[in-house]
């Protein structure tokens, strides 16, 4: 009975082919929260993978309702083995996106696990429902080889993910006790890249925001009025080029981080930011100058222009539109405040002349930023372990690009997040053709096992 035992006997649950055939059954449940006919199946996945597999691990597991009424069932289980040991929080969502199934290429369904190389392509491989199974298996071998934990376990399954979490933050208010915790240790998202082992401390934020510029009611021939009637596509165009510049720098001061604490500079400074084959090549020469890939995407914050529409671009015609609009998004990093960013655009856009246009917050799109210092013994001791288990240190990211309900831990619950990604950028997690590499799958099962294992042998002081 020790560690390197249980990381073998891991790895022999993923060779024999135990995991996979795991993983498949539950990718074919059709579990589509964006979907409202598939409501069923959302309660199906925790009512029969879920709730089975925590129970034969000896926890008990209930199904709750959702205090959104837009939302689905959560599942929480808990083995607690001695009220005296730190409890582990782990979450995961069994909701998928739409299967897309008429756009995967010729020969793959999204309700299917096949293997292609060293891919295995399937709806969930990667988002959600491979990364949250790779750490119940990692428990699981931790448990059949120590015969306990060594601490206490909760897990929190959720069913709306992929709709915006409704009824999440509500949920872990009211269920704040029966979560209680020490640290949340959990997996979803991309790695750095597909080779480095990464650790990730929490997201960035996100708020949208609707551009619009409305001159008059519809559209006038451009032979007999250009010239003389204002474009309002030029002008917002100008007015959003007054925010961005042509190399990408924000030009609004308070849409921007006042600094980047040295902890973060010095943890991304060991992130090189490198694109695998299937993804876009990095234009250097936009965003912020003297930052790094890394300090750009991880460290600082972005505008982007989503979407921009001015006359009907689907069938153009020959005249002057009457109206404008753009849906744009900040990306922002802890320490801003998000809800002053809109007062502050609409400052600017006053003062450069642009009065004309109305900026106001997206109905949806709010995600709150959270990140754990990289320098908390939480960290250092999960940079050990995972070293420990591969033999190279992970890359450490202050907080990961995009964004997900991690304020729901770091804020509400009040607990240092790990997360531990099980897979790559390059994933397809939201397109058709949606796989996970098994390289990683492999190497995610060992790291989350060691982890597991140093948790019940000597976690930091509590």
């Amino acid at each position: 009975m020790n560690r390197d035992s249980a990381l073998a006997r891991a790895a022999l649950h993923f060779d024999d082919g135990t995991f996979i055939a795991d993983l498949a059954r539950r990718v074919a449940v059709r579990s589509e929260s964006q979907n409202p006919q598939q409501r069923p199946p959302l309660a199906q996945y925790l009512q029969t993978e879920m709730a089975p597999a925590l129970e034969r691990m000896g926890f008990a597991v209930a199904v709750l309702d959702n205090p959104a009424p837009a939302g689905g069932p959560f599942l929480v289980a808990e083995r607690i083995e001695d009220p005296l040991l730190p409890t582990m929080l782990s979450y995961g969502h069994a909701d998928v996106i739409r299967g897309l199934d008429e756009q995967w290429r010729a020969g793959l369904s999204p309700w299917e696990l096949k293997r292609e190389g060293e891919r295995y392509y399937g709806r969930g491989s990667a988002d959600n429902k491979g990364q949250h199974s790779i750490n119940l298996a990692a428990l699981s071998a931790v448990l059949a080889e120590r015969g306990r934990l060594g601490f206490n376990a909760k897990f929190l399954i959720e069913t709306g993910e992929e709709i915006g979490s409704p009824g999440l933050a509500e949920f872990c208010a009211r269920e704040k006790q029966r979560l209680k915790a020490d640290v949340l240790i959990a997996s979803d998202g991309p790695r750095l890249s597909a080779a480095r082992p990464t650790l990730y401390l929490g997201s960035r934020g996100a708020i949208n925001m609707d551009f619009r510029v409305d001159l008059r009611d519809g559209a006038h021939h451009s032979g007999n009025w250009g010239g003389l009637l204002a474009n309002p596509g030029v002008m917002l165009a100008h007015a959003l080029a007054s925010i961005i510049g042509r190399d990408g720098r924000v030009l609004v001061p308070e849409l921007l981080p006042q600094n980047m604490p040295a902890s973060v500079r010095r943890a991304l400074a060991d992130c090189a930011v490198e694109p695998g084959a299937d993804e876009p090549a990095v234009n250097d020469w936009w965003g912020e100058p003297g930052f790094s890939r890394a300090e750009k995407v991880y460290g600082w914050n972005t505008f982007e222009v989503l979407a921009f529409k001015t006359g009907n671009p689907e069938n153009p015609v020959n005249a002057i539109p009457g109206a404008a609009s753009a849906h744009c998004q900040v990306r922002y990093v802890a320490g801003c405040d998000p809800l002053t960013f809109v007062p502050a655009l609409r400052r600017h856009l006053d003062a450069c002349g642009f009065g004309m246009v109305t900026v106001t917050q997206a109905a949806k799109g709010l995600f709150h930023a959270t990140r754990l210092d990289p320098d908390t013994p939480w960290v250092h001791w999960a940079v050990d372990s995972i070293t420990r288990t591969l033999g190279t240190k992970p890359a450490v990211l202050p907080n990961i690009g995009g964004s997900l309900p991690n304020e729901c831990f770091a804020d509400i619950l009040g607990l240092p997040t790990l997360w531990v990604p099980h897979s790559y950028a390059g994933c397809s997690q939201h397109a058709p053709d949606e796989h996970v590499l098994e390289p990683i799958l492999r190497e995610g099962l060992a790291m989350m096992t060691g982890l597991f294992w140093d948790l019940g042998d000597k976690a930091p002081a509590r």
